[in-house]
């Protein structure tokens, strides 16, 4: 037990989770400085962090190793099908089993929830623990986060376009949402890049504090997004039934995914360490992305609600991956030992 909730810290399943939970608790009760009127304009704050979120994550990001993990394009391809159309394409078969107004409202942040990429440390973490390989999960993960900028909006501006309601605007204008996910994940990726021979080790030495930083934007950005929402009242038809229901939905879709990916790489007959990679990373949805991308394409109260499911899942992968992972590592273990 003691080494499934270290694995769980690792992973950033911690105090983490408990302060999300406190800041829809802080929304719910006190939501007046979060809205958008608010004079403290503590959105407009969380989109400039998340612009240095992404500058301190290209900074870690060293060309050479990114250029090192081209070699495996099966592996590659793998993980981004199952994150950009697997993900999706199970979600829209599903789609017809939400009839209602709200049920089309929670369905469409389900898709949105599928249509986010990999996350990045998480998988990498369980990658290692499991004893995968670590050097195309860095890749993989990495890779997924920028062509999320593109891919994403691309497919929820088709899903957006054609399923008119309130949720949903007669038209998605593509190239300005790219434009603005460009400016603000983009461009300060590549910027960190092109200065990480300079000051890549500062960004790893104190990686530590660079992390409490992701952190503290990410909850201003929900603590923001769910004040607009309980402001205008979205979450009154929600109750507990729903979210555990919305809960096991999520775990089913992980597992669903996970097994899909186990099935497919023993098909492809990859190694241990790649199917480990595979399954790891092909089966993870970013919180990060999803908090940036909310604000972007759902400007309004609407952002609270949609990212409900993207929390749920991010909590349960961990939990569900770091028990999968730790078996994995017993296992490896044991045929070393033989």
């Amino acid at each position: 037990m003691n080494k499934l909730i270290d694995t769980a810290k690792k992973a950033g399943l911690d105090g983490f989770m408990l302060a999300l939970l406190s800041m829809i608790v802080l929304a719910w009760l006190w939501p007046a400085p979060g809205m958008q009127d608010s004079p403290l304009h503590l959105s407009t704050v969380s989109t400039y962090a998340v612009s240095v979120i992404f500058f301190f994550y290209g900074l870690r990001l060293s060309p050479e190793k990114l250029q090192a993990g081209l070699v495996n394009w099966r592996l590659h391809m793998m993980v981004h099908l199952s994150t950009f159309v697997l993900f999706p394409v199970l979600a829209l078969a599903f789609k017809p089993f939400f009839h209602s107004g709200e049920g089309q409202t929670m369905w469409l942040a389900i898709f949105f929830l599928t249509v986010l990429p990999s996350t990045v440390s998480s998988s990498v973490v369980m990658v290692s623990i499991a004893r995968g390989n670590i050097p195309a999960a860095i890749f993989n993960a990495s890779i997924s986060s920028l062509i999320g900028v593109f891919i994403t909006p691309l497919w929820m501006g088709l899903v957006l376009d054609s399923s008119p309601g309130p949720s949903s605007p007669g038209h998605f204008d593509l190239l300005s949402v790219v434009g603005k996910l460009a400016l603000q994940v983009l461009l300060p990726v590549f910027a960190g890049i092109a200065l990480n021979s300079r000051w890549g080790h500062f960004a790893e030495r104190y990686k530590k504090y660079i992390r409490y930083f992701d952190q503290s934007s990410i909850l201003l950005i929900v603590y923001t997004s769910f004040s607009e929402s309980f402001g205008e009242h979205l979450f009154d038809s929600l109750g507990i039934k729903e979210i555990v229901f919305l809960g096991i939905g999520m775990l089913a879709l992980f597992f669903g995914i996970y097994f899909l990916l186990t099935f497919i790489c023993g098909l492809l007959h990859f190694n241990r360490e790649d199917k480990v990679t595979a399954v790891f990373c092909g089966s993870k949805k970013s919180l990060v992305q999803g908090a940036v991308m909310s604000k972007v394409l759902f400007a309004g109260p609407e952002a609270g609600l949609m990212l409900l499911p993207i929390m749920l899942y991010h909590a349960l992968q961990l939990i569900a991956a770091s028990i999968i992972a730790q078996r994995m590592a017993r296992e490896a273990d044991f045929v070393l030992k033989k």
